[in-house]
């Protein structure tokens, strides 16, 4: 016999703003048990040195939680030039440190052209990649080092917001890139071409997907409704399951069409798009799912959500 889940069955995307000094993972277990709900997910980890938009998926929003993953990012952060650590951020060991009083804004900006457009990372020893299913970071505090293959991405915006100039100067920079961007090896790399090391000292994630910072909930504003006892203002904040996918084209069905869907049916729509993903809702506005185009033009189900009918 199946065991029982507990907590709440609710359904959503909350967006939080990660507060800082905590991982991802428990901030989601926060929101988790604020909730009291049954399954939630997070959608990409954010280091506990960086704050920002973390989106939560709570119940069926979490078969959609993919999409938010393989989503465009942007961050705001602050690089300390002439002091490298051992993990690309303030958390970590210094090991290496240099005079940047002769640096100028110009060469920084300089040297920042080089990382726009389509470059290759290498991913830090520190981040969460797997290898041999140990995330890399328990491999490096373990005093372990392996080879890691560089990573092709996309920074399609890079902006030099402020240069403070000095002995340890530090340099405010906006970032909006593509998936699987490490900001930390960003950093590392400008310290790297500038000659005297950098680490993140600040970080904040200012998009994810669809969804910008001023979006966000604070933890501290779900703690006080909580302990207020205003769940219905909690569940308010819950975003539809499918917020996550409002780029994709979306498909309207007649309730009998929905009925096949639901069974694992493909389906023949007027009007579809001719090929691609697909949201699929009822005429009347119920959100069932995500379809794909098949070749002779019926949508098929390719994730579906689970509803009490």
């Amino acid at each position: 016999m199946a065991r029982r889940r507990r907590g709440r069955p609710i359904n959503g995307i909350l967006l939080l703003d990660k507060p800082l000094g905590v991982s991802s993972n428990h901030a989601l277990q926060r929101a988790k048990r604020l909730y009291d709900a049954a399954k939630a997910g997070h959608t990409g980890s954010l280091d506990p040195l960086a704050t920002g938009v973390l989106p939560l998926c709570f119940g069926e929003a979490t078969k959609f939680s993919q999409y938010l993953l393989d989503a465009d990012k942007a961050y705001k952060s602050t690089f300390v030039l002439g002091v490298a650590t051992n993990t690309g951020d303030a958390e970590g060991t210094v090991i290496a440190t240099g005079d940047t009083s002769h640096l100028t804004e110009s060469e920084v900006e300089g040297a920042l052209a080089a990382f726009r457009g389509e470059i290759e990372q290498v991913p830090s020893m520190f981040s969460a990649i797997k290898h041999q299913g140990q995330p890399l970071y328990k491999l490096a505090r373990a005093g372990l080092e392996v080879e890691r293959k560089s990573r092709r991405v996309v920074i399609k915006q890079l902006d030099l917001c402020e240069f403070r100039g000095g002995s340890r100067a530090e340099v405010d920079v906006f970032i909006a890139c593509t998936k699987g961007t490490y900001v930390r090896s960003l950093a590392e790399d400008l310290g790297a071409a500038l000659g005297c090391g950098a680490h993140v000292s600040a970080l904040q994630r200012t998009r994810s997907g669809p969804f910008g910072i001023d979006d966000c909930v604070t933890m501290a504003t779900l703690e006080a409704l909580q302990g207020e006892g205003d769940m219905a203002a909690m569940d308010a904040l819950l975003l539809p399951a499918d917020a996550a996918i409002t780029t994709m084209p979306l498909v309207e069905l007649t309730e009998s069409a929905g009925f096949y869907i639901r069974q694992g049916q493909p389906v023949l729509v007027s009007n579809a798009p001719r090929s691609g993903m697909v949201r699929v809702a009822l005429e009347d506005g119920e959100f069932l799912g995500v379809g794909e185009i098949l070749d002779d033009g019926r949508v098929a189900p390719r994730r579906l959500i689970v509803t009490n009918r």
